[in-house]
């Protein structure tokens, strides 16, 4: 399939996996990527000298191009920079931060930049930043996301009209059909991390991947607003949190139950009572656990049925 992101990343399939915290290591990328995506190691989670570790396991384990996320307000962004720098990574995807920060610095290095957006106004601001790409991302998407609650079938139209760079969808798809659907409201690709999420190569605890293929629709929720706004799985931990609201409890209050290391309690260790579990919206859709490979075949063969039957 040529189109303007597998010209970018030469990808043989505009389908990008999520650099999720937790849950996208070096297996999970290099499976992608040799399955013919673009792989993501998710940073977010990891100290320097791991993130290291990774770049180069994943660069041991595939010759194919493969991505590095890397959220801008990380305290120790600057020293995953310049790994990222030394050890040749391709693609960054930039998010949670300003992308002036770091654009030309690596793009200087020949590294071709893509940031993540939830608004119109802030893909303008990435285009003018310079970077190569834009992910657009829905309100529907698991984690960290933005504060307009816009959802993906409405981002993507309004943020492809307003931009001349390559777009990718991003909340809510876990199959061909959703692919499909991005790309006719103007999408060049897709990026999916619910998915990946319940995969073999993910890094998540089993006992979380397995709860991921048992939700039901309406089983997550945005919330923690006022601090950074996430969605999650409604637990124990999230019915504490409704509790703090109940009592309109001050950000601060708020902040001290969040603390510290709760999505590596949750998604990591596999704690599904008081840990934070970040999942999308389409967690619903699913029912397996499946190969990264399995489920790239899948989502382009599901494409190719839906592309067939609409025209």
């Amino acid at each position: 399939m040529k189109n303007s992101i597998c010209d970018l990343f030469s990808i043989k399939y505009p389908i990008i996996q999520a650099g999720m915290i937790w849950c996208s290591g070096w297996r999970l990328a290099s499976a992608v990527s040799i399955s013919g995506g673009l792989g993501i190691i998710g940073s977010g989670s990891m100290y320097p000298n791991t993130l290291r570790k990774h770049i180069e396991k994943c660069k041991n384990a595939t010759d194919k191009p493969f991505a590095v996320n890397l959220p801008l307000l990380y305290p120790n962004a600057d020293e995953h920079i310049a790994s990222i720098i030394e050890l040749k990574v391709p693609i960054v995807f930039t998010s949670a931060g300003n992308p002036k920060t770091w654009t030309s610095i690596l793009k200087s290095e020949g590294i071709k930049v893509v940031h993540v957006v939830s608004s119109v106004k802030f893909a303008i601001k990435a285009q003018q930043a310079g970077v190569d790409a834009i992910v657009a991302e829905g309100f529907e998407a698991g984690g960290h996301n933005g504060i307009e609650e816009t959802t993906t079938f409405c981002l993507i139209p309004d943020v492809s009209k307003a931009i001349n760079l390559p777009l990718i969808a991003a909340g809510g798809i876990v199959d061909g059909k959703s692919m499909l659907a991005a790309m006719v409201l103007g999408a060049n690709g897709v990026q999916i991390g619910t998915r990946f999420v319940a995969s073999e190569e993910s890094s998540a605890h089993n006992t979380f991947k397995q709860k991921v293929i048992d939700l039901k629709e309406g089983d997550t929720k945005l919330t923690l607003k006022e601090i950074t706004p996430v969605r999650m799985i409604k637990n124990k931990f999230f019915d504490e949190l409704e509790d703090l609201y109940l009592q309109n409890a001050s950000i601060e209050e708020l902040k001290r139950k969040l603390g510290r290391g709760r999505a590596k309690i949750g998604m990591f260790e596999g704690n599904l009572f008081d840990g934070e579990l970040e999942i999308g919206q389409a967690a619903s859709q699913l029912n397996k656990i499946l190969p990264a490979s399995e489920i790239i075949k899948k989502i382009m063969t599901e494409f190719e049925i839906a592309k067939s039957l609409s025209y």
